[in-house]
């Protein structure tokens, strides 16, 4: 777990939502949300959220094979999730006293964006896969209750 950013707090096991993790891994990938809005000190979200989200709180982007079928539907989602988890941890070590300017100085922040891109491309791409076999199983009348997950990558 990113130790700069989890603030020592008990982690627990929780499920891990795709919902969750969606617009953390989409904010990741946009550095002009991550400019107006997390630099912004009257909103609520900042990149302290975005890492409770991925390493806490819905996920452990340093493990996430434990979260493959729950948040993660593919194991290229797996592997993304833990090179974003990577790319994060060496962000983190080039933010000495923790501040999301120093992150987004890093150097290292250049492939944090760039995994994020692509592991939200890979998301997105799930779930259009997924809303499409739904799609599909409804109008052939099968049942909606299996996961008919087609990786995007």
């Amino acid at each position: 777990m990113c130790a700069a950013r989890s603030r020592g707090r008990d982690v627990g096991a929780a499920s891990c939502p795709v919902v969750a993790l969606g617009p953390a891994v989409l904010a990741l990938a946009n550095p002009p949300w991550q400019r107006d809005v997390w630099l912004d000190a009257s909103t609520f979200e900042n990149l302290d959220h975005i890492f409770h989200t991925l390493f806490d709180d819905f996920c452990d982007a340093d493990e996430p094979e434990r979260y493959l079928g729950t948040s993660l539907r593919t194991e290229g989602e797996v592997a993304l999730m833990r090179e974003l988890g990577a790319a994060l941890n060496a962000a983190a070590d080039e933010a000495p006293n923790d501040t999301d300017v120093e992150y987004f100085q890093a150097a290292s922040w250049p492939e944090v964006v760039a995994v994020a891109g692509r592991l939200a491309q890979v998301m997105v791409g799930n779930d259009l896969g997924e809303l499409v076999a739904v799609h599909d199983s409804e109008a052939e009348g099968q049942p909606t209750n299996q996961p008919r997950c087609r990786e995007a990558h």
